[in-house]
C-alpha cells in the first residue's frame, strides 16, 4: 500500500514498494540485535505517513521481544487513516501490529503540525536520549524545510551515543549537513547487494554520534561517495529561523552554491558524475 502525494509530486515509498523498502532502509539497519529481551527501544519516525515504518518496527521488535517508546512528527493524518482503511495494508502485518500502531498513532505522541515547530519539545524532553531516528521526509529538492542543517542538527542532538538516524537518502547536501551536526557516516547496503557506480550505488544513509562499524548491512562511504561531499551538490539546505518557505531555502542554497563554484572552493557535480560515471539520479 503506497500513496502519491499532489503537493509535493512524489511518491511515498520507492520502486522497491513500501513494505521494502520499510524493512531495508529503516528496520534492517537499525541493529535491533544490539538489545536484548525486555528492553525499550525509544525511537522517533520523522513524517510518519501510512505507518509502514513503524509498523514494521513494531513487527520486528515484537519477534524479538523488545519494547518501544515511540514519538511521532507528521503534518498530515489523512495517509495514515487510508492505509488503516485498507484491508490490504492491515492484513500484511502479525496479529496485533495495526492496534499497536492505531495506538502509538492516536496518543500525545503523536505531534502533528510542522515538524520544526514540534522538535524544540523533543529536544527539551529527550535530548540525547533516543536509540533511533527514522527520517523519511519527502525528497530534499520537495521538502528542502526538513532537509536543513538547522533541522538535521536537531535530530542529532535527539541521539543517545550509540543511536542512529535512518534515511533513505544518500544526497550530498544531507551527508554533509549530518556530518557538519557532529554525526558518524555509513551506506546503507544497495537495494541489490551490489556496490556499483549507477544510480543503485547506495541504499541510503546510516548517521551516529559513534562509528558504525562492523555491522554487516552497513558499509564506510566509499572514495566516489566521500568525492561527492566536496562537490557543490554537498551545499546544506539551511534555515535558520525555522520557519522559511520551501522556495527561499531552495534559493539561498542555489547563491551559496554559485558563491562557492566561483571561489573554486568545490567541484563541479557534472565533473564528479563524469568521473565516476555516476548518471543523474535522487543521490544528487
Amino acid at each position: 500500500f503506497s500513496l502519491f502525494s499532489s503537493e509535493f509530486a512524489e511518491g511515498f515509498h520507492s520502486g522497491l514498494g513500501a513494505l521494502a523498502e520499510a524493512q531495508s532502509k529503516f528496520v534492517d539497519p537499525d541493529g535491533l540485535e544490539r538489545w536484548g529481551a525486555g528492553a525499550t527501544l525509544r525511537v522517533l519516525d520523522v513524517c510518519v505517513g501510512t505507518g509502514c515504518n513503524t509498523a514494521a518496527l513494531l513487527e520486528a521488535c515484537q519477534a524479538r521481544g523488545l519494547q518501544l517508546s515511540w514519538w511521532g512528527l507528521e503534518l498530515d493524518r489523512e495517509p495514515l487513516q487510508l492505509a488503516m482503511a485498507d484491508p490490504g495494508f492491515c492484513s500484511q502485518w502479525q496479529a496485533g501490529i495495526t492496534e499497536q500502531l492505531a495506538r502509538l498513532c492516536s496518543s500525545e505522541r503523536m505531534l502533528g503540525g510542522d515538524a520544526r515547530s514540534r522538535l524544540p519539545d523533543l529536544l527539551n524532553n529527550q535530548r540525547g536520549q533516543l536509540d533511533l531516528v527514522l527520517m523519511d521526509a519527502f525528497s530534499p529538492s520537495r521538502c528542502p524545510q526538513l532537509w536543513t542543517l538547522e533541522f538535521l542538527s536537531g535530530l542529532a542532538a535527539l541521539l543517545q551515543p550509540e543511536g542512529r538516524l535512518l534515511t533513505y537518502c544518500s544526497a550530498a547536501a544531507i551527508r554533509n549537513a549530518l556530518r557538519l551536526a557532529g554525526l558518524q557516516l555509513a551506506s546503507i547496503a544497495a537495494p541489490s547487494g551490489l556496490l556499483k557506480q549507477t544510480s543503485d550505488w547506495s541504499g541510503g544513509t546510516a548517521a551516529s554520534p559513534s562509528r558504525l562499524d562492523g555491522d554487516p548491512r552497513l558499509r564506510p562511504l566509499s572514495r566516489m561517495e566521500e568525492e561527492h561531499l566536496h562537490t557543490n551538490a554537498a551545499e546544506p539546505y539551511r534555515d535558520p529561523s525555522g520557519s522559511a518557505e520551501p522556495a527561499g531555502i531552495l534559493r539561498q542554497r542555489q547563491q551559496a552554491q554559485a558563491i562557492a563554484m566561483a571561489s573554486g572552493r568545490v567541484e563541479g557535480t557534472g565533473a564528479w558524475r563524469r568521473r565516476w560515471g555516476v548518471g543523474s539520479s535522487h543521490h544528487q
